[in-house]
């Protein structure tokens, strides 16, 4: 809090002409800080932090993390990443969470596994966050914040002609079936709203059919051109909250809107078609824009549902996007 003296010669009409004598009053001016220029404390009911100085899910330490990361759902791709590292400074496993961080071609680069669904990306994201951006000895925001840069790997279900199995299929932009971004701040300021009303009118969902709400959220320009270059799909993905029927699969169960994938095929928005489902990216895409961070989201495809074919074997050649994504990143 900030006081001032405010000086005002009184020019009252009570002060004869003449006299000599210059009457000034004061004033008392109160400025208070603006509550954004105050460093945040964070309780340990918000951030948790274990005894040996670690974030709580992680098990990551501040310093273990690089600027790079490459995220992938599971904790088996986190070794096949990290085989082509030169070197490795850490390694950690709690729950589905994996860590390697090492150096590939001179680039410092940490692997971490996130598990499936964009509920266990809220987790990832926030907590690389704090341990890049929050002081764990004072619990404060750092006077400095430190950008990331975040690339998921992962595989996805195409949806178009342009999609076969095989395909690497980077997502300009992400719809989010999940409504995880729905709960954060400045939601509204880093989505594209008109093109949730257009999806939202085409799909012809009202009251709690297929709720929540999807949310659209780009990924950053610069690192989906240095990913995706000339040899990838760039497109639009769905990230569904489920495998079975928030991406149209039907087994004992009847789905709400039986003709949900066909609409979804067909809808087009300013050039724009949905290229394909995955379960990560619109949170990955929308918490890292908020917290002011550099993301995408990079797919194999794996299955085509417009053609009805499936690769089980496809783990032996992801190891092409995954040096791919390592010497882009």
């Amino acid at each position: 809090m900030l006081f001032f003296l405010r000086k005002k010669k009184d020019t009252s009409s009570e002060l004869k002409s003449g006299s000599g004598v210059c009457i000034y009053r004061y004033s008392l001016i109160v400025k208070l800080k603006p509550f954004n220029n105050m460093k945040k404390y964070f309780p340990s009911s918000e951030l948790i932090i274990n005894e040996d100085g670690s974030v709580f899910h992680l098990h990551v330490k501040p310093e273990w993390l690089a600027d790079k990361v490459i995220l992938v759902g599971d904790p088996g791709r986190v070794a096949l990443v990290a085989s082509h590292f030169e070197n490795k400074e850490c390694e950690v496993e709690s729950r589905e969470f994996k860590t390697v961080t090492g150096t590939y071609k001179g680039k410092r680069i940490t692997v971490v596994s996130t598990g499936i669904g964009c509920d266990n990306i809220d987790i990832v994201v926030n907590e690389l966050d704090a341990l890049a951006n929050i002081d764990f000895q004072t619990r404060e925001e750092k006077e400095h914040l430190r950008s990331l840069e975040l690339v998921r790997i992962g595989t996805c279900g195409g949806l178009q002609p342009n999609t076969p199995v095989g395909t690497f299929v980077c997502s300009e932009k992400s719809i989010g079936f999940d409504g995880l971004l729905n709960f954060y701040a400045g939601r509204n300021a880093v989505c594209d709203l008109p093109f949730e009303r257009a999806f939202l009118n085409h799909m012809g969902w009202s009251g709690n059919m297929c709720a929540p709400a999807p949310y659209v959220i780009d990924a950053n320009a610069e690192l989906i051109d240095r990913i995706a270059q000339e040899d990838m799909v760039r497109g639009v993905t769905i990230a569904a909250g489920g495998f079975f029927g928030p991406q149209g699969r039907e087994l004992r169960v009847p789905l709400a809107d039986p003709k949900q994938n066909d609409k979804i095929e067909k809808f087009e928005y300013k050039g724009y078609k949905i290229t394909n489902f995955e379960m990560e990216s619109s949170a990955l895409a929308g918490l890292s824009k908020l917290m002011g961070h550099k993301a995408m989201t990079v797919c194999m495809v794996i299955a085509n549902r417009l053609i009805k074919e499936a690769n089980t074997g496809y783990k032996n050649t992801i190891d092409t996007l995954i040096k791919t994504v390592l010497d882009r990143i």
